[in-house]
C-alpha cells in the first residue's frame, strides 16, 4: 500500500459547533475511502501492462486517480485547519490584508465563496500561489479544478458530507462554524513553509551581462501615461521585410546599422529596443546603445509579447 494514513489533526471534542459524530463520520468513510480508492487505484496502475492498456481505460485511472488523491490531500488539510478558536490570526493578519486589502475582505470573499457552493460541491481554499508571491481564495471543484502550483493552506469542504448531519441544509451556519475554529496558528505555518516555494524561474541574459529589461506591460503602461520614450523596433531586416505588422508608436531601425541611427536618438529620453522574442538582437542593441550613453533597455518578450498582452499594432508600411 502506497499512501498511508494520517492521523486525525485535530480535536474532535474541542471543536465548537462541530460534533464528534460529525468528523468522526468525515475522517472514516469520505477520507479513509478515498485513501482506500487511492490505494486501489495506484495497485491497478502499478500493474497494468501500458503497451496494450486501451486509452479509454488510462484515461479512466488516472482521472481518478487525481480526484482520489486531490480528495486525500485536502481531507488532511480540512482536519488540520480545525483546532483553534477562528478569533484574529495575529501577525498572519498582515499578511491576509497584503493580499485581499484587508482581513475581513478576505473573511468576507472565503464565506461567500463557502455560501455559493450550498446545495452543491467542492472546497473553498486559502492558496499561496509562487507565480505571484501572494495568497488567493480558490474553488477546487470534484477534488481536481485546483490552481497549478499552488500551495493550499487552508481547506473549508463545501460536499454535504462536512455539515449536513449537523446543520441540515443550513450552508451558512456551518461556514459561519468553520471560520470559528480556524487554527490560525497552523495556517500561518503552513503559510511560511509554502512562502518559500520558488516560482518558476526567469529567463536571463546572461551573456549579456547585466543588461536591463523591462517587460511589455510596464512598456505599454508607459506610453498609455504619455511619457516620453523612444520605442525601437530592432527586428532583423529579413523578418521584418515579410512580417506585417509593427507595434504602434515604434519606429523600425536596423540592428545591423546602430551606430549610424544612434545619433538621432536623444539620451535625455529613455529607450526601449524589441526584436522577435526579446532573446538576442534585443539585447545586443540594447548594450550597443548603453556603450554610447543612452538609457536603453531591452523588452521581455519582444513583439510577441506585446502582441499577447494586447498590445496595438499597426500595418507594416
Amino acid at each position: 500500500m502506497r499512501y498511508a494514513l494520517k492521523p486525525l489533526h485535530c480535536r474532535p471534542w474541542l471543536l465548537n459547533g462541530l460534533s464528534a459524530k460529525l468528523i468522526e463520520s468525515h475522517y472514516e468513510n469520505n477520507y479513509g475511502g478515498a485513501l482506500r480508492r487511492l490505494n486501489a487505484i495506484t495497485a491497478q496502475l502499478e500493474g497494468a501492462d501500458f503497451a496494450s492498456l486501451p486509452g479509454f481505460n488510462l484515461n479512466g485511472l488516472k482521472r481518478e486517480e487525481l480526484v482520489a488523491l486531490n480528495s486525500v490531500i485536502l481531507h488532511e488539510l480540512y482536519f488540520a485547519s480545525l483546532g483553534g478558536d477562528g478569533r484574529a490570526p495575529g501577525a498572519f493578519g498582515d499578511v491576509l490584508a497584503r493580499d485581499f486589502g484587508s482581513l475581513d475582505r478576505w473573511k468576507a470573499e472565503f464565506a461567500a465563496m463557502g455560501r455559493a457552493l450550498g446545495g452543491g460541491s467542492g472546497w473553498v481554499l486559502l492558496t499561496y500561489v509562487p507565480r505571484e508571491r501572494r495568497l488567493m481564495n480558490q474553488f477546487a471543484a470534484d477534488h481536481s479544478q485546483n490552481v497549478a502550483s499552488g500551495v493550499p493552506i487552508l481547506a473549508m469542504d463545501m460536499y454535504e458530507h462536512s455539515y449536513h448531519m449537523d446543520f441540515g441544509a443550513n450552508v451558512g451556519a456551518y461556514v459561519d462554524t468553520f471560520l470559528r475554529n480556524i487554527d490560525w496558528k497552523g495556517v500561518a505555518t503552513r503559510y511560511e513553509d509554502a512562502a518559500k516555494v520558488e516560482p518558476l524561474r526567469p529567463l536571463e541574459q546572461k551573456e549579456f551581462g547585466d543588461v536591463p529589461g523591462v517587460a511589455a506591460e510596464e512598456v505599454k503602461a508607459m506610453i498609455e501615461a504619455g511619457r516620453k520614450v523612444q520605442f525601437i523596433d530592432a527586428r532583423p531586416k529579413h523578418y521584418v521585410s515579410r512580417t506585417q505588422d509593427i507595434i504602434e508608436g515604434a519606429t523600425w531601425r536596423d540592428p545591423e546599422r546602430v551606430q549610424e541611427w544612434a545619433a538621432e536618438l536623444s539620451k535625455s529620453e529613455p529607450v526601449v529596443v524589441y526584436c522577435v522574442y526579446g532573446f538576442h538582437i534585443g539585447c545586443q542593441t540594447a548594450v550597443a546603445l548603453r556603450e554610447q550613453g543612452f538609457d536603453a533597455k531591452y523588452m521581455k518578450g519582444g513583439h510577441f509579447a506585446w502582441r499577447a498582452i494586447g498590445g496595438p499594432v499597426k500595418l507594416n508600411a
